[in-house]
Parts: structure tokens; sequence; C-alpha cells
């Protein structure tokens, strides 16, 4: 083939606008200068000096020269006569569609051949602009007048545009025809004098045509996979499904017309914890192609069996890419196959619905299948890395793993029995399980050389620990209540032997100050065992019906002052706080021993801060706080911005006499005392803290809901003047210093005492004085016959005897003993004169103090 010279193949241009105007006209005043010049020259000639006239002659001399100098180099050319063409001008003629240059009003300065191929492109040959070429063609009118727009605002724009016929069409051709019309602004040329557009045009038809096949067979295809005889779905790392065939939303029971790429994710239609299984992919990136035998669920519940033919991979960041996933239906089969079919979807539920882990390993304990719970009892999330090979000992505590590895060797060797292993996981948080291994039989290519079970003991261990933390509490609250019963017989003598002093100690009396001294001592001990007993959960409480924002609102002011001035205190209330049902003085200790704790956690000053706010029972079911049934509950938050607590001290805090204070800043009993008054009012509290961060105390008050129809009693109060009386007492006390005060309390006031050390001797009394006595005092605790018993044989012998039971602890651990517990009133210890004759009188006289 020969090579055709490119002159001869080169396109002409349609038409050019001529150029180097601007050139000629300079010459023409350089050449004018020149005769002015040599004129003037020869007329005055003799009159320029000699010297002028050499240098003139000498810089005419020097450019001359420089100028031969400058063409040799190519800096200079010598223009020609006709057009030349240059590199700009030969792209726009060697492009394949037509090119015409104009400046924005549409004057043209520049077309290529390829526009001249156009119909009406050229009339009376002169060639017409785009935008009046297309004129006459009504459905191009809008894209040209965008393209005219675009054109006056120096903008670059692109119109496909479809003309029945094309341009110049003949009557009865409708076939379509498409072009692509596009302008876009020049940049400054020399030589023109306002900024100037190319126009381009160009046929694309078969481009539309190809598109439209492509679109038609993509189409097709879609259809085919929408109702092929098998299910077919996509998902991304997030187990989002991004697209499913029309078969597998029949099977499932979902409207395709109402699916949404994302909105329907891998856990809402496979089983279980399936979902893990499919969240894998190969750990060398290779993609593989996994049969998993597993169910779905039906929109309506119901399981469809199913074999997925899986392939994901992960990418070379170790993120996982998108799943493709074939599904095939198992729930029908023909009769030659149907019982191998049963089998396999049997074993296939029973491997993956088990409650517990299975997992598959190598001999060196790397991991090389698992059942669908793995995932979820180790933690492992499928779109952090794939679980494939990894080593499962990394699973594991570090403490764990010695008898991991021993009992993975005993499994290797095929032993019979093989003691079971307690671990911890490595993952975030206690977590526990209990793992049992056996040898696994090896054949063919199998790798695989050990089975183990991994049951979740999690909360089983937090259960046993609770457990162990509230037996421990029990006791010592059996302890520290016992101890308070004890102190309040010691501090029931002690008080009340001084009153029974001060009544014959007037204030100017010298002993009067000293047996003042005893008695406050001895009251402040008895607030102390009222700590105790706080703890003990055996105080006596006066539930009511409280607003807590209200209460701590009424509590600030005592609250700023026990802060001080290097704190700040900031209370923050929800909207609408349910009430509570509490006992308010206790309530008022709670919020006060929390705050001065935060303030002593703040040595430098800090910022204290009480929230309350509801939890609804939703909410509390999101709660990780152990022991806590879902309900609703009004929370109390107390935050500091102290010094915090490490987990250590933390564990301890609700325990009594524990302190971090220094020696003789505190009791112990502080906290103690909130625990008890909390959990005995049926609330929960929850320390959280960070060491140098603070502490924030949550508290959870079940929210008390009035009943229809509920009247709350109010006890009646009567102020009691007169304290005498006639009337015959039976006091029955196995504490002799308690008896004796108290007989005297009562004797010195005008009644008839008879004094008995156990239920027995009052039997004993009452048959002396033939049941004839007005009122029985008796102690709950005593030996042999307790105070219960003992009303049980007054009741047979004086149905309507008045009584009153006095003891150390709480009125509501007391009457849980009594069958007729209403029938009796009830005197706490430590009780003074003053309260034992009072609690007579009102007794005697019919005033009720029962709720």
């Amino acid at each position: 083939m020969t090579a055709m010279p490119l002159d001869d193949s080169y396109p002409e241009p349609l038409m050019s606008a001529p150029r180097g105007r601007g050139s000629l006209w300079r010459v023409i005043a350089l050449a004018a200068f020149f005769i002015l010049l040599a004129i003037g020259f020869s007329a005055w000639g003799d009159r320029i000096p000699q010297d002028l006239v050499l240098l003139g002659l000498g810089i005419l001399a020097v450019a001359g020269v420089f100028c031969l100098f400058a063409l040799a180099a190519g800096l200079f050319h010598f223009a020609s006569g006709e057009e030349t063409r240059t590199l700009s001008s030969a792209v726009v003629d060697s492009l394949p569609f037509g090119a015409v240059v104009t400046d924005r009003e549409g004057r043209i300065s520049y077309v290529n051949a390829q526009y001249g191929q156009f119909p009406g492109a050229v009339t009376g040959g002169f060639p017409v602009g785009v935008p009046r070429l297309l004129a006459g063609e009504p459905e191009a009118a809008e894209s040209v007048y965008r393209l005219s727009r675009a054109a006056r605002d120096n903008r670059a724009a692109s119109e496909d545009i479809r003309l029945l016929g094309g341009l110049g069409q003949t009557a009865g051709d409708n076939r379509p025809v498409w072009y692509r019309v596009s302008v876009r602004p020049l940049p400054p040329v020399d030589g023109a004098d306002k900024p100037l557009v190319l126009w381009s045009l160009e046929e694309i038809t078969r481009d539309h045509e190809r598109q439209e096949d492509a679109f038609l067979e993509l189409q097709r295809a879609i259809d085919y996979l929408d109702h092929a005889p098998a299910g077919f779905f996509t998902a991304d790392a997030r187990g989002r499904i991004l697209y499913m065939n029309s078969t597998l939303a029949d099977w499932l029971g979902q409207d395709l017309a109402a699916f949404q790429a994302g909105t329907l994710r891998l856990t809402d239609v496979v089983r279980g914890d399936g979902a893990s299984l499919l969240m894998r992919g190969s750990s060398d990136g290779e993609i593989r192609t996994e049969s998993i035998d597993i169910d779905f669920v039906r929109r309506n519940g119901t399981a469809l069996p199913v074999r997925l033919l899986h392939r994901a991979a992960r990418l070379s960041d170790g993120e996982l890419g998108e799943t493709r996933t074939l599904v095939l239906d198992r729930s029908r089969g023909s009769a030659d196959n149907e019982a191998l079919r049963a089998a396999e979807v049997r074993f296939s539920r029973f491997f993956n619905d088990t409650p517990f882990a299975i997992a598959t390993l190598d001999r060196t304990g790397r991991i090389m299948r698992t059942n669908a719970p793995f995932s979820r009892i180790f933690g492992w999330a499928g779109n952090a890395q794939s679980i494939d090979l990894q080593p499962m000992q990394a699973m594991l505590a570090e403490a764990s793993r010695p008898a991991f590895d021993r009992s993975v060797q005993a499994a290797i060797e095929n032993r019979s029995e093989i003691e079971p292993v307690d671990a911890l996981l490595s993952r975030e948080g206690e977590h526990a399980v209990r793992l049992y291994f056996s040898g696994s039989e090896v054949g063919g290519d199998s790798s695989e050389h050990v089975n183990v079970y991994a049951l979740d003991m999690t909360e089983q261990h937090k259960l046993e620990a609770q457990f162990a933390q509230g037996q421990k509490m029990q006791a010592v609250g059996q302890l520290a209540g016992g101890v308070a019963h004890d102190f309040n017989n010691v501090l029931t003598a002690i008080i009340g032997f001084s009153d029974l002093l001060l009544l014959n100690h007037k204030p100017g009396d010298p002993s009067f100050a000293d047996i003042m001294s005893i008695k406050q001592s001895a009251n402040r001990a008895a607030g102390l065992t009222r700590q105790l007993l706080a703890f003990s959960r055996r105080q006596t409480l006066r539930p009511q019906v409280l607003e807590v924002p209200t209460n701590i609102d009424d509590l600030s002011v005592l609250l700023k002052r026990l802060i001080g001035d290097k704190n700040t205190l900031s209370i923050e209330h929800g909207r609408g706080v349910w009430p509570i049902k509490a006992d308010l003085v206790q309530l008022e200790q709670v919020i006060v021993n929390l705050v001065v704790n935060a303030r002593d956690a703040m040595p430098n000053g800090g910022r204290i801060t009480i929230r309350t706010s509801n939890v609804t029972e939703e909410e509390s079911q999101l709660l990780a706080h152990t022991g806590m049934p879902p309900a609703d509950y009004v929370l109390i938050e107390a935050e500091d911005t102290g010094t915090g607590m490490p987990p250590e001290v933390v564990e301890k805090i609700f325990e009594p006499f524990f302190t971090t204070k220094e020696m003789g800043k505190g009791t112990g009993l502080g906290l103690s005392t909130v625990y008890g008054i909390i959990k005995q009012t049926g609330g929960f509290i929850y320390p959280l803290s960070t060491v140098d961060v603070g502490t924030t105390f949550q508290i959870y008050l079940p929210r008390y809901v009035p009943i229809e129809g509920e009247v709350v009693a109010k006890a009646a109060t009567v102020v009691v003047k007169d304290l005498t009386g006639q009337a015959r007492i039976l006091l029955v006390e196995d504490e002799e210093s308690v008896r004796a005060f108290s007989a005297r309390a009562l004797k010195v006031t005008g009644y008839e005492v008879f004094e008995a050390a156990s239920g027995e001797e009052a039997l004993e009394i009452l048959d002396e004085l033939n049941d004839q006595i007005d009122l029985m005092i008796s102690d709950v605790v005593m030996p042999e016959m307790d105070g219960p018993h003992l009303l049980i044989e007054i009741r047979k012998r004086l149905p309507d005897l008045k009584v009153i039971f006095v003891s150390g602890y709480a009125e509501e651990s007391v009457r849980k003993d009594i069958e007729d517990d209403r029938s009796v009133e009830f005197l706490p210890k430590p009780y003074s004169l003053d309260q034992i004759n009072t609690k007579v009188k009102d007794v005697l006289n019919g005033v009720s103090t029962l709720n």
C-alpha cells in the first residue's frame, strides 16, 4: 500500500477569515517613517552636524545586523502571502464532526470541512451557524436556546437532540436521527477583536442505538435473573441486602416493589445467628464458593430450609467486600432423595441452632469451621477480619491459654476423657465460656483434628458474683443489725436513766450539765445505730408520695452550705418526673450523704451535679445494670468532678466501716446507710467512677402509680400535756436495765407496773392477776418465748387487750412475724422517758398511730 501524501488527504477549511491586516499596516507605517526621514535629511542635511549623521547611520547598521541574525536564528520569518496551516487549525480541520468558530453574536470566523457535510450547513455558497441551521426544527428549539444562552454567558454546554428524519429530511422519512450539539468558549486569539466560541455538531444515532441495545440486553438479563428457578441476593460488608431477585422475594414473602437497597438486613432473613456465616470470606483474598445449609425466615415467621452457594472475598486491606449468594430451596424434593434432604436439613438446624458454639481446629489450634452462634458468643465481627485460620487461643485471656493448649493436645491424641476448661475471653468486658473438647475423625483431605464446644457462662458468672456479693452484704447486714439491736438496748437504759436523773436535777444543779452530756452522747450513738439499721434494712420507714424535683430543690440551700465556696452545685430536672413513694427524711439523708462524699472527693474544688429524669421500662431493658428488673423508674444522679475511684475501691464502698478518708474524718457508714435506705425503699444504686475524672452515683427508684380509690391514711396528731395515768401495765423485757428504767418511768407517772423477764413469767403473772391488766408492753426478741408467741397466748385470754411491742429492729420486720399485726402498736428503741409515757397515754386513750 502506498502512503497518500498528507496534503492530498488533509481536509481544507470550508471558511477562514483573512488574517495579517494588522501586520500590513505596521509595514506601511514603517516605510512612511523612513521616507519622511529621507526627505528631511535631504532638505536639512547641511544643517545637521556630521557627528549626528554618523550616529544615526551607526544605529541603523546595528539594527540591520541584528535583524539578519534574528532571521537566521528563526526568531523572525517572512510572512507568506497566503494562509498557512497552524497546529490549532490542523486539529480543527481533522475533527470527525462539524466545528464552527464564531463570536458571541454568531459571526463566523472559521468552519471546518466536516461541518459542510450536514444538509443545510451551506446556503448560497456561505456557511450558516449552528443555531440558524437548527432554527427550523421545532424539536430542537429549547436545546438551541439553552446553548445560545450558554455561548453568550461564556459557558460550556452540550445537548443531545432527536430529529425525526434528520436535517434536510425527505417526506415520509420518520427515522429518528440523534445529534450532539456542543458549545464552549475559546481562549483569547491574536487578531480577534471579540471573544470566540467553538460550536460542534455530530451525528450520534449509532451510539444511541448501541446504548439502547445494551439497555435491552441488560433488561433481559435482569428478567432472566429475576425469574430464575433459584434465588439470588447480594449484600455489603455491613450485612445490608443490596439486591434480591423476584424468586427469592416470593419465597420469603417480601414485596419486591417496596424493597429498597440497604433497608433489609441479613439478620432479618436469616434465622438465629446464621447471618455471621455469610460475613466471612477467605483471609487470603481468594474468592471461593462455599456451600452452606441454613434456614431463612419468611415474612410470616416460618422457617425456609435453603442451601446457599455463597461467594465472599476480602479486599487487600482485610475489609469484607460485597457478597453474592445463590439460594436453593430445600423445602421440596423428589421421593428418591427426600430422606437424604430431610436428614441434611435436620443436621443443619442441629448444628446452627444450638445454644452453644461449635468449632473445628487443625493440629495447630487454628479455626477451620464454626457454627452460627460462635460469632455471637466469642464477639467476632464479620466485617473486621476473616475468622478462617485464626488461632482460637488468641480469643482467650492470657491466663486461660495453657489449659486450652493442654486440652487441644489431648484431643489430638484422641483421649476419651478431657476435662472441660473454664476460660475468660480476650474481648472487651468480662465474658466467660466453658470449653469441651473431643477428637475429630480425620480422613481424606480434611485438616480438622479437634472439635470444640463452647458454652456461654457469662450470665452465670455474673449471677454467681452477684449472689456472692449479696450473701456477703446480707451477712454483714445481719451482723450490723444484731449489733445495732444490742446497742439500742444499752442506749435505752442510758437515755432513760439520764431522764430519770434529770427529774431530780434542775438546770442550776452542778450535775445537770454532766447528765445532759451523757444523754447527748447517747443520742449521737443512737444515730450511729440507726445508720447500721439502715444498712441492714431494718430501720423504720415512713413512706409517703414524693415529688423528687421539688424535694431536691427544697434541699438545695442546705446542700450549698455543705459544699462550701470552692465547689459549685448544679441541679437539672427532666420534664415530667414521675412521683415515688419513699421516706422523705431518709431520701434527704441519701442526697446529703452523696453530696458530702462528692465534696470530700474534690479537695481543690469542683462541680457537683444532681439530675432527675424518668427511665421507661423499655429503656431499663437496655441498661447493663445487673439485678435490676425492667420497670419504670425515677433516676437520681449525683455526679462530681473529683478524684474518682479505682475498681477495687468501688467494689467495697457500700460495706459498713469501709472508708477512704483519713483517720477520724469518716465513720465508713455514709454510703452503707445510702445503700440500705435505697434497698429498703425497693430501689437500686450503681456507682460509675473513673480515676481523675469523677464519680456518678445512679439511683433508680420505682415509679409510684396511685391506685384508683386509694385513700392515704394520716396519723392523728394529739398534743399530750398530761402524761399521768392509773392503768395496770404488764411490762415484759428480758434486758434488766431496760426493764428497770421502763418500770420506773411508768411508775413515776402513776401507773401500776408488773414486771416480767420472759414470756413464761408474764403468763404466770397474768394467772396471779386473774388477767386483770389494761395494757401489755413487751419486747419482741426474747429467749424461749418471744413477743409474737406471747401475743398468741395473750389473745386466747384477752382478745381485746391493748399491746405495745418495743424493739431495736424496724417496725416492718417485726410486723412480718406477727399474725395479728394490726392489733398492736410499736415503739422503737432507744426511747426516752417522754416517748414511752406519750406512747402509753396515746394507746390507752385510743389514739392509734397505725398507717
